[in-house]
């Protein structure tokens, strides 16, 4: 394998990702391919054009020339309308054409990533036209595909892979980005402690740390006496994470203590992705 050992671990979760999504997909009849999915405005023929779309990119295939339509109302930033080109090219593809599309940029990236040498830190083109280094290229990849994985199970009835390679890069990934979330929307008292306690096929304890500057950190061991305490399964967690669902779907699944009103705030701010 030529892949570098840091770059393996993200390769393999897409790959196991990617090959679920292909036999989740594989027996759907036309209709079933328009079923919402918990992805806001997307349906299931949408999500797997923005699979294929994205790994396309990621082999530097050209975006289409194609205008979007202006009656698209879930679009609403220049990130979303970026994202929604690969998906409504495809709005009107049929089943087997979705299908070949996805076996055949599967057996493509496959290739690519046997024969990726590069280092981690080698600079790619990044959505927007943003510069990212690989590392973080296929770190993303691994993680929104697993999301999106998760949403055509969830619309299509087929729970399963909650533990899978991609679930774990997706627990790095929304745990890196959880001090932020705290610091910079949440007016969390300064000088205290907020601990997370996530159970289910993917199980952590985390606590966040707010400094006398106000500055967030994350840290594995608990705090004494936090502020507030949240206790959450994994599935809810990723859930609000990747805005799937509104904290009041899914209160009832929510254990809070110590300051309710901050533990609130947390949830109703905790959006990390869309």
């Amino acid at each position: 394998m030529s892949l570098h050992p840091t770059l393996q671990p993200y390769a393999d979760a897409w790959a196991h990702s990617v090959e679920a999504i292909s036999d989740l997909v594989q027996p759907l009849v036309e209709g079933e391919w328009n079923r919402r999915t918990p992805c806001p405005g997307w349906s299931v023929r949408d999500i797997v054009s923005h699979v294929i779309g994205l790994d396309c990119e990621a082999m530097g295939d050209p975006r289409p020339i194609h205008a979007l339509p202006r009656d698209l109302f879930h679009v609403t930033s220049d990130h979303q309308r970026y994202m929604e080109l690969q998906v409504d090219v495809r709005r009107h593809h049929t089943a087997p054409e979705m299908t070949s599309e996805l076996e055949y940029t599967i057996i493509r990236r496959n290739r690519q990533l046997r024969n990726e040498n590069r280092d981690p830190g080698t600079k790619v083109r990044g959505p927007l036209g943003v510069e990212i280094t690989l590392e973080e290229a296929m770190r993303y990849r691994a993680f929104d595909i697993w999301v999106h994985e998760q949403d055509l199970r969830t619309a299509l009835g087929v729970p399963g892979n909650l533990d899978s390679p991609g679930a774990l890069v997706t627990r790095d990934y929304l745990l890196d980005a959880l001090p932020g979330v705290i610091a910079e929307r949440v007016d969390a008292p300064r000088s205290s402690a907020i601990v997370f306690d996530v159970s289910g096929p993917v199980e952590f304890l985390r606590t966040v740390r707010i400094d006398i500057k106000g500055r967030a950190t994350l840290e594995t061991a608990p705090a004494l006496g936090p502020a507030a305490s949240l206790s959450l399964d994994w599935e809810t967690y990723v859930r609000l994470a990747c805005g799937r669902v509104s904290y009041q779907a899914v209160a009832d699944r929510v254990k809070t203590e110590g300051d309710t009103q901050l533990a609130e705030r947390i949830l109703r701010n905790f959006t990390v992705t869309q």
